[in-house]
């Protein structure tokens, strides 16, 4: 299983970015029932989960990112997307994508891509 997540950049605060993750090496079952997740990691920080969607479809967000970014996943393209609004400089980071594959709950990772917010 191979993850790769594309779509950081620098943006001014303010602005919006859209990250993707294809995913490859996973039948469609598979990828649909798995966990998808977007983690950042800032300099110094530790990895943290900024959204998460579930084979069911069950969303959730850091309370950071309420309301800015969605989460959201195209089965067929085996991708998932976070759709970054009104940025702000502590959303600087890198941010990787995540499959929880389901059945045996192993953790795939894509290799970061790096989001820097600034004016």
């Amino acid at each position: 299983v191979q993850l790769q997540a594309s779509g950081g950049g620098l943006v001014q605060p303010g602005g919006s970015l859209r990250l993707s993750c294809a995913t490859s090496g996973t039948i469609l079952s598979t990828f649909s029932g798995s966990t998808k997740a977007w983690y950042r990691q800032a300099p110094g920080k530790q990895r943290e989960v900024v959204a998460l969607i579930t084979g069911s479809g069950s969303i959730s967000y850091a309370d950071s990112v309420k309301g800015r970014f969605t989460i959201s996943r195209d089965n067929a393209k085996r991708t998932v997307y976070l759709q970054m609004n009104s940025l702000k400089p502590e959303d600087t980071a890198v941010y990787f994508c995540n499959l929880r594959l389901v059945g045996t709950g192993y953790d795939y990772w894509g290799q970061g891509t790096q989001v820097t917010v600034s004016s």
